[in-house]
């Protein structure tokens, strides 16, 4: 029965006659490009409404034709007129057709641009310009020269609109006189010298960067790039039949069909493998349950999510980026990270996860969280892994490692890596704005669970970027307070309500306190616990820190000079850093409050109460 079995599966691999029948989906994605009318080519990753089949295009990628007809694409519930499609660079030149719905070239109330990273982000050397709606009248009085007629404000008297560039010293203040605030990406300055104002700028819009699978490979080989809805993956289509990525030559197609008479001749080799594997399932059974479950699970993720933009990896591709795993550059809780290259030179760290838990959830949370994020203070993840039971994350590659190395004393190479404290008071409002972004700036909130120094990574600049979302976890926007078994973070940085609910509900503010203990250690050079290594008692660092507080003592890291200005941003930092770590979660302040509170004036902060868990252990 077993022969008879194999028989039949290799015989249903022998090469069929050729019926003369060509691939529909040849004939229906068409090799010549369509258009709305002003002439722009639209071809894959995007497909036109009502003219082209879907699965000739690649899921987000539909457009559609405005009355003008111009393709429109509709990104976040947002829809953008696109001037301009470079399938070279793979970008779009858009912009919000608010901008050019108004007649009377006034500036409408609009939203702030948030691009999905997954498929859409900002292109790279653009700035940004402030809309600001809703001003009382002094403010638009101060900054007259500034101010543009608005559209549709009703009754609201104040229907002016500042504009004023992401860099302009008045926008801090200028805003909290203001009821809306709105960010719009542009190409250029706020203002033009031709005289086409701030609207001309907003309807000359800005640049997107799109990412889709590669379609060259396809069309070199004569097939046609599209999307298998049923499979959710990439498909060349072919005269004969859709394949993985590009059409098989007659050479090609002879060698893949020698493969199946080779077995043939090998058959009872292949029974006693199946046989062997028979048995094993048979006698370990939770072994084989085990492994399915996980791969089931990220196979229903990777499904559930939609097409990532990010490459899928082979593990031999992996294995030959890292040079079969030559420089290890460090150890995680669920794995090793590799320095890696990709073909082009660009260098990478590889983390290699180990099989930890059944589902595969830090791998799962890796990819669907990170893959969210377009931020220069998140790290990129530039793909992954998922072959059997090897799984990888694909990052960009920070030459300067993790954070701790450089604020703890205990490191023996701290001498020679001494940062300045401007440096280190960068990276601390650099972190808050990454940490900002994850809780407000996404389309989902992502909350990390895991802030701490070893998890702050660092580029060639020391700019800080957060790394390591293993333990993250999405939920909506509106979503103020959250569900969740079990305790996830690490000791010495998880807040109080995550390990015990009777201190009050697990939220964004969670992150707030974990990011408050760790600016206390920047400040203090030290180990939140056991921060005196020559004694035997462990001493919760909030405590140190009141306790010098009371004495007047230096808080600064040992051997570090620092100055006036120093001495006011250390200040600021040890005042933000225990409102964050307050016991109640209400007590603590928002990001977007922390970023302010940095980046103000030390004047007028106050210190907060002695949290009543800071005394020492």
């Amino acid at each position: 029965m077993l022969n008879l079995c194999i028989f039949l599966i290799l015989s249903s691999l022998l090469p069929r006659k050729s019926q003369g029948v060509v691939n529909p989906y040849f004939q229906v994605c068409s090799a010549e490009p369509e258009t709305c009318g002003d002439g722009q080519p639209i071809k894959f990753p995007f497909h036109i409404r009502n003219k082209q089949n879907r699965s000739c295009g690649y899921p987000g990628f539909e457009l559609s034709c405005n009355y003008h007809g111009q393709p429109t694409i509709n990104i976040q519930n947002n829809d953008y007129i696109i001037h301009n499609i470079s399938y070279e660079t793979q970008t779009l030149r858009v912009s919000n057709s608010d901008f050019w719905n108004s007649n009377n070239g006034c500036i409408p109330l609009t939203q702030n641009i948030s691009l999905p990273g997954a498929r859409f982000e900002l292109a790279p050397f653009q700035t940004h310009v402030n809309l600001l709606f809703g001003c009382n009248a002094s403010t638009l009085e101060s900054t007259s020269r500034f101010s543009y007629p608005g559209c549709n404000h009703g009754e609201n008297k104040n229907s002016s609109v500042l504009a004023l560039p992401e860099n302009d010293p008045k926008l801090r203040n200028v805003s909290k006189a203001c009821t809306t605030r709105v960010v719009a990406p542009v190409l250029e300055p706020y203002e033009r010298e031709n005289g086409d104002g701030i609207e001309g700028v907003l309807r000359n819009g800005f640049r997107v960067k799109w990412k889709a699978s590669e379609c060259s490979s396809s069309q070199e080989s004569g097939g046609r790039c599209g999307f298998n809805y049923s499979e959710w993956h990439f498909k060349c289509f072919c005269p004969d039949r859709p394949h993985a990525w590009h059409c098989i030559s007659a050479g090609e197609n002879k060698q893949k069909w020698m493969i199946p008479l080779v077995i043939l001749s090998i058959g009872n080799i292949g029974a006693t493998i199946v046989v062997i594997i028979c048995y094993l399932r048979r006698k370990f059974p939770y072994f084989w349950k085990k492994k399915s479950v996980s791969h089931q699970n990220i196979e229903d993720f990777l499904k559930s999510v939609g097409p990532l933009v990010i490459r899928r990896y082979s593990y031999s591709d992996i294995k030959k980026m890292t040079n079969i795993f030559k420089e290890k550059l460090g150890q995680g809780g669920y794995g090793s990270v590799f320095k890696g290259k990709l073909q082009d030179g660009c260098l990478v760290a590889v983390k290699i996860l180990k099989e930890s838990r059944e589902n595969g959830e830090e791998f799962v949370n890796e990819v669907a969280s990170i893959s969210r994020t377009s931020h220069v203070n998140i790290v990129t993840l530039m793909g992954f892994c998922f072959e059997g039971s090897n799984r990888a994350l694909v990052y960009e590659f920070m030459p300067n490692g993790s954070l701790e190395k450089f604020i703890y004393k205990e490191y023996p190479s701290k001498a020679d890596h001494q940062l300045e404290w401007k440096t280190l008071y960068n990276i601390a409002v650099g972190i808050a704005r990454g940490l900002e972004y994850l809780h407000k700036g996404c389309n989902a909130r992502i909350l990390h669970f895991d802030i701490k120094p070893h998890n702050i990574l660092l580029d060639k600049s020391y700019h800080p970027k957060i790394s390591d979302f293993g333990l993250a976890k999405i939920c909506s926007r509106e979503e103020s307070i959250i569900s969740m078994l079990g305790t996830r973070g690490t000791i010495g940085y998880i807040a109080p309500e995550v390990f015990n609910r009777n201190f009050g509900g697990i939220s964004h503010k969670s992150d707030v306190y974990s990011y408050g203990m760790m600016i206390l250690e920047i400040v203090g050079g030290r180990k939140n616990i056991d921060i005196e290594g020559d004694r035997t008692s462990e001493i919760h660092i909030p405590h140190w820190i009141y306790k010098r507080l009371e004495l007047d003592e230096d808080l600064s890291l040992q051997g570090l000079v620092m100055n006036e200005e120093d001495r006011k941003s250390a200040k600021k930092m040890i005042i933000v850093g225990l409102w964050c770590i307050q016991i109640d979660p209400s007590n603590r302040p928002t990001m977007g409050r922390v970023v302010d509170m940095l980046e103000g004036s030390s004047e007028y902060l106050q210190v907060p109460p002695k949290p009543f868990l800071s005394s020492s252990s």
